[in-house]
C-alpha cells in the first residue's frame, strides 16, 4: 500500500503558512482601507479634468484618465494576493510621484492652478497610499522572514519555551 504525498510548491509548509498570514492581512482595516481609499483616489484622478475643468489641457487630460485608471487597477488587486502584489505597490507609488509633477511636465507653464492642485494633492494621496501598502506587504514579508533566520522553515520550527 502506497501513500502519495501531494506533489508541487503549493502545498510546502512555508507557502501555505505565507497565503494563511497573507489573508489574516487582507482582512485588517487597515489593508481594506488602503485598497478602497486607492481605488477611489484612482478614479477621482481619472475624473478630474472633467470634474475641475481642465479638460483644455489635452495631454493633461490624456495623463490623468489613463493613469487614474491604472492606479486603481492596481491598488484594487491588493486584497486578492497581498503577498505577490509588492511590485504593483512600487508601480503605484512611481504613477503617485508622476501625477504630482505631471501638470508641469505635460502642460508646461500652461498649467492652471486648478490642474496643479488637483494633481499635488491626489498624487500626494496616491504616493501615502502605495508607501502604506508597501509598509504593509513588507510587515508581512519581514515576519515571514523571521522564521528563517536560524534556518529553520515553519514547519522544523522548534517550539518556544513558555518559561521566561
Amino acid at each position: 500500500m502506497s501513500t502519495q504525498l501531494p506533489m508541487g510548491m503549493e502545498h510546502h509548509p512555508d507557502i501555505l503558512e505565507l497565503r494563511e498570514q497573507s489573508e489574516r492581512v487582507v482582512a485588517t482595516p487597515r489593508a481594506q482601507g488602503i485598497e478602497a481609499l486607492g481605488t477611489l483616489a484612482g478614479l477621482f484622478l481619472a475624473v478630474s479634468p472633467w470634474v475641475v475643468g481642465f479638460t483644455p489641457l489635452h495631454a493633461l487630460t490624456i495623463n490623468n484618465l489613463v493613469l487614474g485608471l491604472a492606479f486603481a487597477a492596481l491598488i484594487s488587486g491588493f486584497g486578492s494576493a497581498y503577498e505577490r502584489t509588492h511590485a504593483r505597490a512600487w508601480a503605484a507609488a512611481v504613477i503617485g510621484v508622476w501625477t504630482i509633477i505631471a501638470p508641469w511636465s505635460m502642460a508646461g507653464h500652461e498649467a492652471i492652478m486648478r490642474s496643479i492642485l488637483t494633481n499635488v494633492i491626489t498624487g500626494a494621496v496616491m504616493l501615502c497610499l502605495a508607501l502604506a501598502a508597501i509598509a504593509g506587504a513588507r510587515a508581512l514579508g519581514g515576519s515571514k522572514k523571521a522564521g528563517h533566520l536560524h534556518g529553520h522553515s515553519a514547519a522544523t520550527r522548534p517550539p518556544r519555551s513558555e518559561t521566561r
